[in-house]
């Protein structure tokens, strides 16, 4: 009987060619995305309304940005991480200036539907004077908080070129994320509708809040 066994056959490598493909392809659409924009695979630039800030500022510790409701009770902001915050900040009296600024950020609050109670709304009242019984009736729901506009100025607007701080604060709104990071503004006169479409995509794209 022969017993001689016949040579094996060499085993084909296209099984691992395959693989280093599949391995390799995700890599190679990357660099193709980045380095070729001619294939428009590239990520658009950002289309937000707001100028988002970079980098981004911690919501400050209480005992750097103490701040107290109207009644005089301490309040930690830390308190709202969890939540997008919507803020405003302009003395008591609330010029026409301060009402729009509350009228835009309630309405885009309001206007977010399923996704409403992902969103709180504060206003840091800038001295000791007590507001008006109609905006406290109007604006129902907001965190009035009174914060001293030196301390509040490096936190919301730093270095605001030739601007006291008490004016500072006074010219924009701004967004804190639910991670407690200060992170898109808005100037005071901002158009409403952009403020709120730029609301709804932070809503609708985030996975956090």
């Amino acid at each position: 009987m022969d017993t001689t066994q016949a040579p094996a056959r060499p085993r084909s490598l296209t099984p691992l060619y395959l693989l280093l493909a599949v391995s390799l392809a995700p890599v190679l659409f990357a660099l193709a995305a980045y380095y070729i924009p001619a294939l428009g695979l590239r990520p658009a630039e950002s289309n937000a309304y707001g100028q988002l800030i970079e980098p981004q500022r911690s919501v400050p510790a209480q005992a750097l940005l103490p701040l107290q409701t109207l009644d005089g009770q301490a309040f930690d902001l830390q308190s709202l991480r969890g939540r997008w915050v919507l803020v405003s900040a302009d003395e008591s009296a609330c010029p026409e200036s301060c009402v729009r600024k509350l009228f835009i950020l309630r309405n885009s609050h309001a206007s977010q539907g399923k996704n409403v109670d992902r969103l709180a709304r504060v206003w840091f009242v800038t001295d000791s004077g007590q507001p008006s019984e109609q905006i406290l009736e109007a604006y129902k729901g907001t965190h009035m908080l009174r914060a001293d506009p030196q301390q509040l100025a490096p936190f919301l607007a730093p270095g605001a070129p030739g601007q006291a701080p008490e004016q500072a604060v006074k010219n924009g709104m701004w967004i804190i994320d639910p991670n407690g990071n200060l992170m898109m503004a808005f100037p005071g006169d901002a158009d409403p509708l952009k403020v709120r479409t730029d609301i709804r995509k932070l809503l609708n794209n985030s996975r956090i809040g």
